[in-house]
């Protein structure tokens, strides 16, 4: 049960508070304070993303400036710029060099800047991997699930850090688990997930399926897909629907008797074109086969016709020098304010 009675000063060390407005998701949120969802979730483990309230107090994790060599430091009441490098040392100049996204004339308590050191940056990591700088809460089993790779793969891939220590604004090496442009296995094309992308939109976007596209990226997470995340989309015909068919995805709320209704067609014939598929479990996204239709299956007097772009009941009635009424009356299980491209009716001749 997700519940958040939190006060506004109970945010943990390195998240400030945050109070939601109307339109907020954890997705505008993230982008907006430079961080991701995965890390709003872990800061607010007892909010439940999708039931957000306006007025609700959430805690946001704070940018974290790049600090190779340095080290983070949250701004007090009293300080400034001037102030921080007397404390700790260091020029004025080099502490706005470290903080080039930080305005001095506009610090905030509780605002995360880098102090510089004199350590040297991290090495490059190897080839087949890539840098990740360690945020507040990270441990390396968080990070491996986050990112798809096994906790051995990422301790090998990091042989000089103690995964009991990890410093905020470290770089550790993440094992790159995604298919590289030009490997993907025939019948697929390599894609690079941008933002806003999900499975279900892709399966859309390329008339394919969630379950084909799972199928051909076994080692990638869909609830958790990364911004330059290559993974392989099915490019052969994901319907394979037989003769007098035509394939359809499933959207929310759809059922056999309200396919059947819409394409005048009936439960029965729809289950006999899709054997394989559960009428009781039906999934978004999933690609079936809807009969459409033959001069067989309209009564004498009539013929058979197929819903184009734009087709109403009242063109069709001119088109074919018959009326409304006439075409309502030829297909008493087809609603003229919901024509679908594809589905076939029955004109009157």
């Amino acid at each position: 049960m997700y519940y958040n009675n939190r006060r506004p000063n109970t945010c943990p060390r390195g998240t400030q508070p945050y109070t939601i407005r109307a339109g907020d998701t954890f997705y505008s949120i993230a982008i907006r304070y430079n961080t991701t969802v995965s890390a709003l979730i872990a800061a607010n483990p007892n909010v439940n993303p999708n039931a957000l309230y306006i007025g609700q107090i959430i805690c946001v994790p704070m940018y974290q400036p790049p600090c190779p060599g340095g080290n983070y430091y949250t701004i007090r009441a009293g300080d400034t710029f001037y102030s921080i490098a007397r404390r700790f040392n260091v020029s004025l100049d080099a502490l706005l060099e470290a903080n080039p996204n930080v305005d001095p004339d506009n610090l905030y308590i509780g605002q995360v800047i880098c102090i510089p050191g004199t350590t040297p940056p991290p090495s490059k990591c190897p080839a087949g991997t890539m840098p990740y700088r360690v945020k507040a809460g990270d441990t390396f089993y968080s990070i491996a699930r986050r990112f798809n790779v096994s906790l051995d793969d990422l301790l090998e891939a990091n042989p000089n850090v103690n995964p009991d220590n990890l410093q905020i604004g470290q770089i550790i090496c993440i094992p790159k688990d995604t298919p590289q442009p030009g490997k993907c296995p025939p019948g697929t094309m390599s894609y690079t997930i941008k933002s806003g992308d999900t499975f279900y939109k892709l399966a859309q976007r390329y008339n394919t399926t969630v379950e084909a596209i799972i199928a051909v990226n076994p080692g990638v997470d869909p609830n958790n897909l990364q911004i330059g995340q290559v993974i392989c989309i099915p490019t052969e015909d994901s319907g394979e629907c037989p003769a007098g068919t035509m394939p359809y995805t499933i959207k929310s709320g759809d059922t056999f008797y309200k396919l059947a209704q819409r394409y005048n067609t009936t439960v029965e014939a729809i289950m006999e074109a899709n054997p394989g598929v559960d009428p009781n479990n039906l999934q978004i996204g999933q690609v079936i086969c809807i009969p459409t239709g033959d001069s067989g299956k309209c009564p004498a007097g009539t013929m058979p016709y197929t819903i184009k772009s734009g087709d109403t009941f009242y063109k069709l009635a001119q088109r074919y020098n018959t009326t409304v009424e006439a075409i309502m009356e030829a297909n008493p299980g087809v609603d003229p304010n919901n024509l679908q491209i594809g589905q076939v009716i029955c004109i009157p001749e």
